[in-house]
């Protein structure tokens, strides 16, 4: 089978005369396992393979995808882009600046310790029908699944200035759920809510603890059949990492991303509170709120050296002690509002051009272990595992709910809690965190289905972060 960077070859000796070209060319296969109920269900296969060909010309650009990877398929595809760069010579919303450095040469192919390919589909499907089988604890668990889902993605971009940067890597999402009822009661516990997700192959089961997670999980869903609703009121809120993360995505992240603060995504995923005036002056959080991109931390869902437009990916401050200082926004983004951003032009698949995406966004870790935050609460309450989620379109007003809760009295843990929920104002949420896990407490979650873009671009995004204790939230009960 030709291969990529063959297919990226390809196109240099067909692309059409113009100021300057680039390819991407996108493999990717995946695999969908999973088990509900005890019973095997289909098993989902995927192979998609395109290219995405962006043209300069006459002070426009202009790109164009095809899945025909052939010479001839190629020069169509270039032709139209070359057509719409000189469309819109003279309209862009910013100017073009051509690359000034020397080549760049990268070729990364990353090895995971166990290759997912290394078990027969058979073996893997009765590991996850074992732990399928486990969650079963009883007759009240009327519902529970086990899946683990693979995909293999190989990328090469090639430019007119002679970069060849091709990165490989493999992603496996798991998935863990057990759902109890008695009566008109149900109650479910996952594994993090499908946010447990690492670059690698098979060995990342291991590595997140899946195959000891099915018990504990069947348990306390059997657990908060008995438990009381969460109480209502102020206190203290302790955010253990499988919550930390969703709230990092949607009160962080979304609002820093620079083409949502210039409305490019007005009409669909909503704009930003966070204002271009505000880098550099404004105060995001406490002073224990240090806020990194950080493309370089192995196995993170988002780990990358090169983004789609082949900038140099490198670990960035977006906030430092809690003031704002960086977006997240890739160089055109970048140029349009001159404010410094990071490399994170990133596009989910051959047939997208990149966007503005998050992708590593990390939390720094503080220096209290978790029995050290604990000790801090005399009234409060400590949430875990996200279930649902609502946020205005300006990113600010916002309501989660987690699927179990424990009571904080007198610096001790206490009873568990049932369908806990919380509300807050991001502009003001990260000011009031008085409390930062150390690296004990630090976790990698992910986001794997983001969605952003017209048309739409749903892409995978990590978050590293430790538990973090905050004051004085709005607590409530209620499913």
């Amino acid at each position: 089978m030709t291969s990529i960077a063959d297919i990226a070859a390809r196109f240099a000796a067909v692309a059409p005369a113009c100021d300057a070209w680039s390819i991407r060319v996108m493999r990717s296969r995946s695999e969908s396992l999973s088990v509900t109920r005890g019973i095997v269900d289909p098993v989902g296969l995927g192979d998609d393979l395109g290219a995405m060909v962006t043209v300069q010309a006459k002070d426009g650009v202009g790109y164009a995808a095809t899945s025909d990877v052939s010479a001839a398929g190629l020069k169509a595809a270039g032709r139209a882009a070359l057509a719409w760069a000189e469309r819109v010579a003279g309209r862009m919303v910013a100017a073009v600046d051509r690359k000034t450095t020397a080549p760049v040469k990268f070729d990364r192919e990353d090895r995971p310790r166990q290759a997912w390919d290394a078990l027969s589909r058979a073996a893997k499907i009765e590991r996850l029908k074992a732990a399928a089988d486990a969650l079963r604890r009883g007759d009240k668990i009327v519902d529970w699944a086990a899946s683990a889902a693979y995909a293999d993605e190989d990328v090469v971009l090639a430019t007119s200035d002679g970069d060849f940067i091709r990165q490989r890597r493999g992603l496996v999402v798991p998935g863990l759920s057990a759902s109890a009822s008695d009566g008109a009661e149900t109650q479910t516990r996952t594994l993090a809510r499908g946010g447990v997700m690492r670059q690698g192959g098979w060995d990342v089961l291991e590595d997140v603890g899946f195959w000891q997670a099915p018990e504990r999980i069947a348990d306390e869903a059997l657990e908060l059949l008995e438990a009381p609703d969460c109480p209502t009121g102020a206190m203290d809120l302790l955010l253990m990492p499988d919550q930390m993360y969703i709230q990092i995505h949607e009160s962080i992240g979304h609002p820093l991303e620079l083409d949502r603060i210039l409305g490019d995504e007005r009409n669909y995923a909503g704009t930003s509170f966070v204002t271009p005036d505000m880098f550099g002056t404004y105060r995001y959080g406490s002073e224990l709120l240090n806020v990194t991109f950080d493309p370089g931390v192995a196995g993170e869902t988002a780990s990358y050296a090169f983004d789609d437009d082949g900038t140099p990916a490198t670990k960035q401050f977006l906030i430092r002690a809690g003031m704002l200082e960086r977006g997240l926004g890739g160089a055109t983004s970048q140029a349009r509002i001159n404010i410094p951003g990071v490399a994170n032009a990133r596009a989910c698949n051959w047939n997208r051009p990149a966007i503005d995406r998050m992708a590593n966004l990390n939390i720094e870790a503080g220096d209290s272990s978790l029995e050290d935050l604990i000790a801090q609460v005399n009234d409060g309450i400590l949430m875990e595992t996200n279930t649902s989620w609502s946020i205005d379109d300006s990113r600010n007003k916002f309501q989660f709910g987690c699927e179990r809760a424990r009571l904080i009295k007198n610096g001790k843990v206490g009873r568990v809690v049932k369908n806990p929920n919380y509300r807050g104002i991001s502009a003001t949420f990260w000011r009031s965190l008085k409390g930062l896990g150390n690296a004990a407490t630090v976790s990698v979650h992910g986001t794997p289905t983001c969605g952003k873009g017209e048309p739409n671009q749903a892409i995978r995004v990590g978050h590293a972060t430790p538990a973090g204790l905050f004051a004085d939230v709005q607590v409530f009960g209620g499913g």
